[in-house]
């Protein structure tokens, strides 16, 4: 099996205090869009570029990657959100399962189908424990799976949920507060939660600000992911900033 691009991460982890996500969703923007803002992302310090979203209303998932495969040089990853979405010009897939939720869909359903797929296209999946963590508002992503999200204060749980998931054999665990979240997953469960595992760990959703972005790396995370605060800031020097707060 592949691990190029996980052994990507790995080293990219190593080598800077973290790494930077940028997340794109093909649903808010034409192809040609999503490709610049890539490019943009990537000129200002931008390690990886994910790819996805909870709804795929318009059918350009495909062209939004291949375009933005044309683009850029630095890796491209799906994020597939709760479909199964699988693009034979991406690096790699994040290899979801849902750990968070007691849907059997999300849990292994999805992924079923989406293997087949994975093989066809010679696509590296990466396994990755996904959670909703609460972040005080319902999220597209707590609606269209059903889910109830781990509670923001339940430490134990989190820390349960994501030791599971490192025995499962997962390679990476993604902490979420989803699209639209009006708070980012809480520094002290990442705290407790990385004392406890071995394993990378991605924060995403509702991080709007560099300061933020750079507390939640110090409280242990590997990975964060900006997708919200960079699509609705045209700004080139804010992505710059969170390049910097992120890598210090």
């Amino acid at each position: 099996m592949k691990d190029n691009m996980l052994q990507f991460l790995y080293s990219l982890k190593n080598e800077k205090k973290a790494g930077f996500f940028c997340l794109i969703d093909p649903d808010t923007q034409t192809p040609s869009e999503s490709a610049m803002l890539a490019k943009k992302c990537q000129l200002s310090g931008v390690d990886v570029i994910l790819i996805g979203g909870s709804l795929m209303v318009r059918d350009n998932f495909n062209e939004t990657v291949r375009v933005i495969k044309e683009q850029v040089t630095i890796p491209v990853l799906v994020f597939p959100g709760i479909f199964n979405f699988v693009s034979p010009y991406a690096d790699a897939i994040l290899f979801l399962s849902m750990m968070s939720s007691r849907n059997p869909q999300l849990l292994i359903g999805e992924q079923v189908r989406t293997a087949p797929l994975i093989k066809k296209y010679d696509v590296e999946a990466i396994p990755t424990g996904y959670f909703l963590i609460e972040s005080g508002s319902l999220t597209s992503v707590q609606f269209m799976s059903s889910s109830l999200p781990i509670p923001r204060t339940k430490y134990d749980i989190a820390v349960s949920h994501a030791l599971a998931a490192q025995y499962l054999g997962m390679k990476l665990i993604f902490f979420d507060g989803g699209s639209g979240a009006k708070q980012s997953v809480p520094s002290e469960m990442i705290k407790k939660v990385k004392e406890n595992i071995s394993i990378p760990m991605i924060i995403g959703g509702g991080i709007r600000t560099p300061q933020e972005a750079r507390e939640k790396v110090s409280a242990g995370a590997d990975f964060i992911v900006i997708g919200t605060a960079i699509e609705k800031n045209d700004q080139t020097n804010l992505i710059k900033e969170f390049a910097e707060a992120i890598h210090s």
